[in-house]
């Protein structure tokens, strides 16, 4: 029986290797590619506008862009845009970013929750093709529309998805979103707590939580070598747990090993900084928060997310063969 498997990718490879991927995902069975968008390097956008260019299949999914620095206007025509290029194809991942890289561009993430409940709120009656007239506290429009005149004037089905960590974002995703994404470098177990307030905002709005989609980004490092992979993993996790805390949090890391690691990481963190910190993560929390290690050991971890109520894993392919890991999670 096929199992619903999708590919993640973010800036480790040079872009157009990344059409290859795709293209190599799609043939063997992959349901989904989900483009990152989360340090100064890489937006979501155009890679996902090459992706949906090259596929005819594939969905096409902002793994996740940020609700702060695009207009809703703009947000609800790229996303016509990207659907107009593959109709039926595009998903909206949406979440609420991370500090300090918002403070540092001068983003105040103040009110999160109300800022997102606008955001989506908005960017969903706009892809509806309906004209919004909307006064809340983050988001003004007055009579605006997608102003189509050369194309379809109809309806967008676009799924919109909130990557949330936070219990309240959870909950508000279970309100108001056609899904979650579930965050990675956390435990399988993490799920469980996580889905109880999504069916808590579920419950709010009078929904079903089989309605409500649940992927999870789940870094994944295959490759025949074990230490390979491993070590691997180790160099994202000793990046992320320093720059993301509230990952960190969510993963149950101790603070003296992230303040450790921050101590020598600078921003933004070089290689050198990194190969100097990785040993302060642990092999234990590798494979408590991972995918890593041969291809078996990779797809029985795999099977533990899905166990804990994760609808379709993310795999975020560390280091080594891109392919290789296509060809461990193959549905074909």
């Amino acid at each position: 029986m096929k199992e619903r498997v999708a590919l993640y990718l973010q800036d480790a490879h040079d872009l157009r290797d990344g059409l290859d991927y795709v293209r190599y995902a799609e043939e063997h069975g992959f349901e989904a590619v989900w483009q990152a968008e989360s340090r100064l390097v890489r937006d979501a956008i155009v890679p996902m506008a090459a992706y949906a260019a090259v596929t005819s299949r594939i969905k096409v999914g902002s793994g996740v862009i940020n609700n702060w620095t695009r207009n809703i206007g703009l947000l609800a025509a790229t996303f016509l845009t990207l659907d107009d290029l593959a109709p039926d194809r595009i998903i909206c991942g949406i979440g609420a970013w991370w500090d300090p890289l918002a403070r540092n561009v001068g983003i105040d993430r103040r009110k999160p929750l109300t800022a997102m409940r606008e955001t989506i709120i908005v960017l969903r009656r706009l892809l509806n093709m309906e004209r919004v007239t909307f006064h809340g506290e983050f988001h003004h429009v007055d009579g605006i529309e997608l102003d189509v005149v050369h194309g379809r004037r109809t309806p967008r089905h676009v799924p919109i998805m909130i990557g949330a960590t936070g219990d309240k974002m959870m909950e508000l995703a279970g309100e108001i979103a056609d899904g979650v994404v579930l965050n990675y470098c956390v435990p399988p177990e993490y799920n469980d707590n996580a889905l109880e307030f999504l069916a808590k905002g579920a419950k709010l709005a009078g929904r079903n939580m089989d309605n409500i989609d649940k992927p999870q980004l789940v870094v994944c490092s295959v490759d025949n070598d074990r230490e390979k992979a491993i070590d691997s993993t180790r160099g994202l996790l000793t990046q992320y747990l320093a720059q993301q805390p509230h990952i960190a949090k969510a993963s149950g890391v101790s603070p003296d090993v992230v303040a450790q690691i921050q101590s020598i990481l600078g921003w933004p963190a070089t290689k050198e900084q990194i190969n100097q910190a990785k040993h302060l993560v642990p092999e234990d929390l590798i494979h408590r928060i991972t995918a890593s290690g041969t291809p078996d050991e990779a797809r029985a971890k795999v099977a533990e997310y899905r166990k804990h109520g994760c609808t379709c894993p993310i795999l975020y392919p560390v280091g080594g063969d891109v392919r290789l890991l296509v060809d461990t999670f193959a549905q074909t």
